[in-house]
């Protein structure tokens, strides 16, 4: 992916993937965080640009466009969400900050249209609002430095809203996660990249390629950062070096078979536990095994019909390996999804080049390797 030195005229960039260029946009966390330091200054300021300048955590400035209104002591600024050339569901949608003074602090809350979190394992607790830990600090910062600014003293309370989020979120997973009522304010960078899956599988394509014409015989590959995380933490593997396949690990082995190169695929329970059903895309729209495929292991290794129900009322995998480790099964369930891996990978390259896979939770640590998988770290080890 290469990026160009590009602008919009709101300052998205665009990036190369595949031959094409594309335009980035901005995600809910930026709206909510523009809109908060819109509505904030206009709060103390009583100026209303139509305007604000937003920093996102990637780096990137943006000039978005701002619309308020105002009473009973607040004022409320609203945003458009802009994905790029990567639209969905909440593509064009308003997101908008109410900011109110109040005596001391810095409240940051959910309103109509936001979602509430109901089940445990989310970026958030049970019981807030469905806005994750990045977006909120953006906006909790946003909310400070106007303050600052402007010379105030006393608390903000800013409460984000989506006017039609809880339509919008019945287009999304977020009632099967547990998150009600409404759409997460979400984004790390800030910025939305665009997702062209057929630029993205070009681009998997050209790195194999890459690996193959430098002569190695054995690549690492995660599907995103949090593999490339785990995998820096390994003694001698360099998380750097690992080609991301995203979602698209049949694609990426499928381009290992052609280019003749041996795969070490490290990856969170998360994506990987739908590789062990046999599932090749990854990308929830295809299609969510996680907790039938656990289900499946769970029965096989002679859990109880307890065991089975709980499962089945987990929401999140890390969920299942509580119930899991509680009825002394996690290993032996293990041992099924790393076999089952290991076949679907093997069956995939036709067994024309060799195959391995790690995998972990974020909040386990490792949990299991296939066969070859020492074999091809110490391959791999710099």
């Amino acid at each position: 992916m290469a990026e160009s030195d590009n602008r919009d005229g709101y300052g998205h960039p665009f990036i190369e993937k595949g031959g094409k260029v594309l335009r980035c946009g901005h995600t809910t966390g930026t709206c909510a965080a523009a809109a908060t330091k819109a509505a904030a200054d206009a709060l103390l300021t009583g100026d209303f640009p139509s305007k604000v300048v937003i920093s996102t955590p990637k780096g990137y400035d943006l000039t978005l466009p701002v619309s308020y209104s105002s009473g009973d002591g607040s004022v409320t600024c609203t945003v458009v969400k802009d994905g790029g050339d990567d639209e969905d569901a909440t593509n064009g949608m308003d997101v908008t900050s109410t900011v109110t003074r109040i005596g001391s602090g810095f409240v940051i809350d959910g309103g109509i249209g936001v979602g509430r979190v109901t089940r445990r394992g989310m970026d958030q607790p049970v019981g807030n609002a469905a806005i994750n830990r990045v977006p909120r600090r953006m906006i909790e910062s946003e909310a400070r430095a106007s303050a600052e600014r402007n010379g105030y003293r006393g608390g903000l309370s800013v409460v984000i809203s989506v006017p039609k989020g809880e339509e919008i979120a019945s287009k999304t997973f977020n009632p099967r996660l547990g998150i009600e009522g409404g759409i997460s304010i979400l984004g790390t960078s800030g910025i939305v990249e665009p997702m062209s899956e057929a630029a993205l599988i070009a681009t998997i394509g050209t790195e194999m390629r890459m690996h193959a014409a430098n002569g190695e015989r054995t690549v690492l590959v995660v599907p995103g950062n949090y593999g490339k995380d785990f995998v820096s933490a390994m003694p001698g593997l360099d998380g750097d070096s690992a080609v991301k396949c995203s979602n698209f690990i049949g694609d990426m082995l499928d381009y290992a078979s052609e280019y003749g190169l041996d795969v070490l695929l490290v990856g969170n329970i998360g994506k990987l536990v739908k590789l062990a059903g046999g599932i090749m895309n990854t990308h929830s729209k295809y299609g969510d095994a996680r907790m039938s495929t656990l289900r499946n292991a769970a029965d096989e290794a002679g859990a109880d019909q307890d065991v089975l129900d709980s499962i089945d009322r987990c929401v999140m995998t890390d969920d299942a390996l509580d119930v899991l480790d509680s009825a002394g099964l996690l290993e032996p369930v293990i041992d099924i999804l790393m076999g089952s891996i290991q076949a679907n990978m093997r069956q995939r390259t036709g067994g024309m080049v060799r195959t391995a896979a790690v995998m972990f939770s974020s909040k386990r640590g490792m949990l299991g390797r296939t066969e070859l998988a020492d074999d091809m770290i110490r391959e791999l080890s710099i």
